[in-house]
């Protein structure tokens, strides 16, 4: 497994890259970072940074449900957040030079409810401010490298877990074909009781993990389907895809018993 605790102070360095109506972040490496509209900043440009948002289709985000989101990228999900819902939003992103250049050129601006630290990570999920703070928790770690993420081991993400109330939710962007993917899911797994569900490999390779805490969750295909069509009508994303995405997974264990999903 990999282990890497600060930036490369050569390779980590951020770089723009503009093609079209699309603005992308670089490190020193092909691999795009983050991307973002330039017409429409507040949308999310991949479709994997879309399915990272799929917790909408179990739970729904309120003031009182505060998000944390582990690597800031290009701000995509910072923004998506900060436009579309009224929770709390904490980015933890470990490269400042990241941080400076989504505030310069993402659009990407803080205020009272939306907030960025500069902490590594690995370390951030087990402070003990933030134990079972956050209902909802998005992860997308990777550098120049995109060798599978940063932050992989089983301390990580039960720590990951832990920062999560009782009902939380949790959102892991994988590499699918990569040699990283296997031990990232069972750690995943293990962290979380097995409760995981995960999304076809996209074209571009990326394998997204969704993980809930807690008991088995109990779920009426109508409240399901009804959450999809809030998904596309209210954030714009296909949220009727994505449940038919994950229901058809062969990966993916749940039952279906009186028109109820059981995950």
């Amino acid at each position: 497994m990999r282990t890497k605790h600060a930036p490369d102070p050569e390779f980590d360095v951020p770089m723009m890259v503009e093609q079209g109506d699309v603005l992308y972040l670089h490190f020193d490496s092909p691999w795009a970072q983050g991307a973002m509209s330039l017409s429409d900043p507040n949308s999310l440009v991949f479709l994997y940074t879309q399915q990272m948002c799929a917790w909408m289709l179990f739970e729904a985000a309120d003031s009182e449900s505060a998000i944390a989101l582990l690597g800031l990228g290009a701000g995509s999900h910072f923004r998506f957040l900060q436009k579309h819902t009224n929770s709390p939003v904490l980015a933890v992103e470990w490269n400042e030079l990241v941080i400076m250049c989504v505030e310069d050129h993402f659009h990407v601006a803080t205020d009272e409810r939306c907030q960025i630290v500069e902490a590594n990570a690995e370390k951030w999920v087990h402070e003990t401010s933030v134990q079972g703070q956050y209902r909802f928790l998005m992860v997308d770690l990777y550098d120049y490298t995109a060798e599978g993420p940063v932050c992989s081991s089983k301390k990580f993400y039960k720590g990951c877990a832990n920062i999560l109330g009782k009902d939380g939710i949790a959102s892991f962007n994988l590499f699918g074909h990569h040699p990283s993917f296997p031990k990232n899911l069972a750690n995943i797994r293990a962290a979380f009781d097995g409760r995981v569900m995960m999304f076809p490999e996209t074209v571009d390779g990326n394998r997204v993990v969704l993980a809930f805490k807690g008991a088995n969750r109990v779920y009426r295909r109508e409240e399901l389907a009804l959450r999809a069509q809030h998904m596309q009508l209210i954030y714009g994303l296909p949220g009727a895809e994505f449940l038919d995405s994950l229901l058809q997974e062969p990966a993916n264990h749940f039952v279906i018993r009186d028109n109820k999903i059981i995950i």
